[in-house]
């Protein structure tokens, strides 16, 4: 059966998912590209960019393994641009270039309806304003048997968490303190809403690879 899943997304050692002050200059806010240090070095990530080389090992497998199997995605607003309110025209298309990673329809939640806008290799976003259970809806039905991923961000995966919607995540603890930002898991008590550990991995960059799953 497919499943709603978060992987390969990061934390701080103190729960932060992004730094402060995310916008076109900050897209993962002052600081929070410490939080990917480990993934920027895979070979798997230099892969996406369309370059050759990077690090094998623990991080980048499971790297690879994040992107394997998935039919959908979902993400906030945030994550997939800066624009804020109703957009002033169809030019912002992403952070990722004329052929996102994706390779699958993205939905995005936004208040503001806009056409769905199809990319080189696969990826369409498709804008949702009716809330994450509707969206979830649309991804099941494109996704099929595979797995939905909720990217982020993480005002995003707290909605679906507290929904007690996702069924896996997968957290890369980064060794990195932000001090500031968005917080994962804030006043959400996951044990309460059925979440349980079930193992952790050590990466090379001394990040922890922790894995949660919701119970039956």
């Amino acid at each position: 059966m497919a499943k709603l899943v978060v992987r390969n997304f990061s934390i701080s050692i103190d729960g932060f998912g992004a730094g402060l002050n995310q916008g076109l200059d900050n897209p993962l806010g002052v600081r929070g590209p410490e939080l990917f240090d480990w993934f920027f070095h895979t070979r798997t990530f230099q892969q996406m960019q369309g370059d050759t080389g990077g690090e094998r090992g623990v991080d980048d497998d499971l790297a690879a393994l994040s992107m394997a199997g998935i039919g959908a995605w979902i993400m906030g607003r945030n994550m997939f641009g800066p624009i804020r309110g109703p957009w002033p025209d169809d030019q912002w298309k992403g952070w990722w270039g004329d052929e996102p990673p994706y390779h699958t329809p993205v939905f995005v939640l936004t208040h503001h309806a806009r056409k769905a806008v199809p990319m080189a290799g696969g990826t369409e976003f498709r804008f949702v304003t009716d809330g994450i259970h509707v969206a979830l809806q649309q991804a099941k039905a494109a996704a099929g048997d595979r797995d939905i991923r909720v990217g982020g961000g993480v005002a995003t995966i707290r909605q679906y968490l507290r929904a007690g919607l996702i069924d896996e995540l997968h957290l890369a603890v980064a060794p990195t303190l932000l001090g500031a930002g968005e917080h994962l898991l804030h006043g959400i008590d996951m044990r309460a809403l059925g979440y349980a550990y079930v193992k952790h991995t050590a990466g090379e960059r001394a990040v922890a690879h922790v894995i949660l799953r919701k119970r039956a």
